[in-house]
């Protein structure tokens, strides 16, 4: 998409409009992990059943994986358009609304340090999350990839996250491809590689 279409779209989408950004990556925090329970349990408790199921995403769910330190996470709930069933707990947990597109919407802290994506579970975007995330805990050589990519990107100066996160699209995309193959035929040898605590599973029973 032109600079010109792609920020006209960012103008309709964010809320609060785009931000100026300095872009930090460091290496990785074993405390993320710790950090995305102790935010999934403020979440589940906020919406209850409305959860279907709430995962860690992005680069701090992937062990050894540099990363900003910002926490992402997957929720998904039956209809993503129904905001005002799940939008005002989400508030009163402390979330503000940052993102409103179709399909999609992406809640953070005033901190800026915690970006709530939520999805339908029959969205694309649910799966390529989830595969991008356990590809990575997996393959040392795109893990690698990644953070070479990204530190690279983090040199540079960029006028708003989304125009760094769009820089990163075609190196994701490749190892996107590898990680849907993988999908396809991963058998229990290669899972029984991930650690039991970082594979995908549901919460409280509700999840996909």
């Amino acid at each position: 998409m032109p600079d010109e279409e792609r920020d006209a779209y960012l103008d309709t989408v964010l809320i609060g409009g785009r931000e100026p950004v300095t872009i930090v990556v460091r290496d990785y925090d074993p405390a993320w992990p710790d950090r995305f329970e102790t935010l999934r349990a403020r979440i589940v408790d906020a919406l209850g059943t409305r959860a279907l199921d709430v995962q860690h995403i992005g680069s701090t769910s992937v062990p050894g994986l540099a990363a900003k330190p910002i926490i992402d996470i997957l929720v998904t709930v039956a209809q993503v358009e129904a905001e005002d069933d799940y939008a005002p707990p989400m508030y009163d947990a402390g979330f503000a609304l940052r993102v409103r597109e179709p399909g999609h919407r992406m809640f953070r802290t005033p901190e800026r340090k915690v970006h709530v994506h939520v999805y339908e579970p029959a969205d694309q975007a649910v799966t390529d999350y989830l595969d991008l995330r356990d590809w990575l805990r997996f393959d040392d050589s795109d893990r690698t990839l990644y953070a070479v990519t990204k530190r690279d990107l983090a040199r540079r100066e960029w006028t708003d996250m989304n125009a760094y996160a769009d820089a990163k699209s075609a190196v994701i995309a490749q190892i996107l491809a590898r990680a849907r193959e993988w999908r396809s035929y991963r058998p229990s040898r290669v899972l029984s590689a991930i650690p039991n605590r970082f594979l995908h599973r549901p919460v409280c029973g509700w999840g996909r």
